[in-house]
């Protein structure tokens, strides 16, 4: 137990100064810092190992990159033919353990999460990635990596619950070559306590859905939106259409770019049937669910993700033709919805 600060005992050496609530905070927080005695610990993992001479399950191989292009809806002929590459963005994948597993992890990094799970921070969420590429990855080339624990934070406390966020960096080589660098971050986490409503019906302002985010690269498209109007990006040099809205082509990178507006005619390419976890405000009328959400091909070609209205979820269907409607789904925000027609 601590005592007083000095500024609160009295003294007849010296004036009393005055402190501002954000230097209180501050001081609240550095003191926290210093007493806080995992955090201690967790930062003598920085620098250990997670993973040494770590091998990937496959070699780069074709029918793993077409995969990743088809399910993505990457045409980019890079990634095809006798002088295929792999795209970048797969600079993971070929160092995944797969449903069988990781067999490389180090003592250390076992410890570490063995050390927060103990404390209480049983949760765990990803939350970003970084990568650098310095060569190309080919068919036929064998994958191998080291993994170190780089940083651990300071504990935080975050809408999900307080935690400590733990960031890895993997070396990635080719046939020995450097390859590239894929640093990932975790936040292992005590969820926070979840204040349970009083009534089981939530009044309407708490069924609002999630707004999306509007950056630099997409305002445009809900600039569109907000005009009852479909924009799809079209690429000025090759006339590519996109979507999402990207900064550049991803055909012919050319930055240069232009709109067309959809004719809103377009069909169910996929779906899948959300019954858990329930969100009255994707469908109210159902008490939050289940809901179908689907991914529409555009009659321009291009694809997006969307809700399907009009339909029971148990009638959307693969090959539906759908019609594109705006629903609004709080006082300042319309969404690009598709109604279904069962016939």
């Amino acid at each position: 137990m601590t005592g007083p600060r000095e500024e609160e005992r009295p003294s007849r050496e010296r004036p009393s100064r005055e402190r501002s609530p954000e230097g209180d905070r501050e001081e609240s927080r550095e003191a926290g810092r210093e007493h806080d005695g995992l955090y201690g610990r967790l930062k003598e993992f920085e620098g250990r190992p997670a993973a040494t001479a770590g091998v990937g399950k496959d070699l780069v191989n074709e029918p793993m990159i077409r995969h990743w292009c088809e399910a993505v809806g990457d045409g980019n002929p890079a990634y095809t033919g006798p002088d295929a590459i792999a795209p970048p963005t797969m600079l993971q994948a070929w160092t995944m353990g797969g449903l069988s597993g990781h067999t490389d992890r180090s003592a250390a990094y076992e410890e570490l999460f063995g050390l927060l799970d103990g404390a209480g921070y049983t949760s765990v969420v990803a939350t970003d990635c970084e990568q650098e590429y310095l060569r190309p990855l080919r068919p036929g080339d064998r994958i191998t990596f080291d993994a170190v624990i780089e940083s651990v934070s300071p504990r935080k406390t975050t809408g999900l619950g307080a935690g400590y966020f733990v960031t890895t960096r993997m070396d990635v080589r080719a046939d020995g070559e450097p390859a590239g660098t894929h640093r990932f971050r975790i936040l292992k986490y005590t969820p926070a306590a979840k204040h349970r409503p009083e009534r089981e019906d939530p009044p309407q302002e708490k069924r609002l859905r999630p707004r999306p985010v509007v950056n630099r690269d997409n305002a445009g498209f809900w600039r569109g939106v907000a005009e009852h109007r479909l924009l799809i990006q079209r690429c000025g040099d090759c006339r590519t259409l996109r979507f999402p809205w990207l900064p550049g082509c991803n055909a012919c990178g050319c930055q240069e770019w232009d709109t067309v507006e959809a004719s809103g005619e377009g069909t169910v390419f996929s779906h899948v049937v959300m019954h858990h976890p329930r969100f009255p405000a994707f469908a109210a009328e159902e008490g939050g669910g289940p809901y179908a959400v689907a991914l529409i091909e555009l009659a321009e070609g291009v694809r997006m993700v969307s809700n399907v209205v009009g339909v029971p979820y148990d009638k959307v269907r693969t090959g539906m033709p759908v019609r594109l409607e705006f629903l609004r789904t709080d006082p300042d925000l319309e969404i690009p919805v598709f109604r279904g027609d069962e016939g």
